[in-house]
């Protein structure tokens, strides 16, 4: 049975998160499991990278799915588009996988982004895509604030309450804060991260850009290991999941999206 590994991009906006749910709600993963369905007849389930949680955006997905009949790679591809109209969610590539690659379990690391858009006019065409704060953020003070996140710590206070992660110690890779043009973009990278907690950081950072904290102040919060020392939770507008890498056995191109 092949496996195939997609790489995916989607709007979140009109989903109630990745992963499937109950009572006919509508998730990036039923859409595509739908897909797959009208496409070859198959009901079966795909994995994915990251299950991101309701109007949280991808650039760069991973899914992987096997499938009984050995499939060109291009047709896998371009069937699924086909079927996913109007669903605002696109088949990047598709190209065969070893039979031991899994999206998730494979993967050595993610990144995520955040689009916070720090202007007094709100947001027409980015609405749903950004997260609109309506005065200024100093970089200066969010980049310095950052750096005594990186490193391995207990993020007890940017854990959500819901999180199942068996540990809150995560080790974050680089967090990098960065002005371009009228926005304000935060990028994340570590191997796994724990539930809503970029949402969690991103919300906090914002809090030392505006001034209500101090860069102490953030680094307090992360000493207490305590939620109520968290700020508030930035949206899930302003967030996407950027990219998965995994190790050099697990590496394939994405030239399929291009052909």
């Amino acid at each position: 049975m092949p496996r195939y590994r997609l790489d995916i991009e989607y709007d979140g906006g009109p989903f109630k998160g990745f992963q499937a749910q109950e009572h006919g709600l509508v998730t990036v993963q039923g859409v595509i499991e739908d897909a797959i369905q009208r496409f070859c007849g198959e009901t079966l389930r795909i994995h994915a990278a990251g299950r991101t949680d309701t109007g949280v955006h991808a650039i760069h997905q991973v899914i992987h799915a096997d499938l009984e009949k050995d499939w060109s790679p291009d047709v896998v591809r371009d069937a699924l588009n086909a079927h996913l109209v109007p669903h605002p969610v696109t088949i990047l590539s598709a190209t065969r996988a070893a039979p031991d690659f899994h999206a998730r379990f494979s993967a050595t690391g993610r990144r995520y982004l955040y689009r916070i858009l720090d202007r007094k006019p709100p947001p027409a065409i980015e609405k749903g895509r950004v997260w609109w704060v309506k005065s200024p953020l100093d970089v200066a003070q969010m980049e310095q604030a950052a750096a005594c996140l990186v490193g391995t710590h207990d993020f007890t206070t940017f854990r959500d309450l819901a999180c199942q992660s068996k540990s809150p110690v995560k080790t974050l890779d680089r967090i990098t804060v960065a002005r371009v043009g009228e926005e304000v973009h935060l990028r994340f990278a570590a191997r796994s991260f724990l539930h809503r907690q970029v949402r969690s950081l991103t919300g906090s950072l914002a809090e030392v850009g505006a001034g209500r904290w101090t860069v102490d102040d953030l680094a307090a919060a992360l000493a207490a290991r305590d939620r109520r020392r968290c700020g508030p939770v930035a949206p899930a507008a302003g967030l996407y999941l950027s990219g998965v890498t995994y190790g050099p056995e697990d590496q394939v191109g994405i030239s399929s999206a291009a052909s």
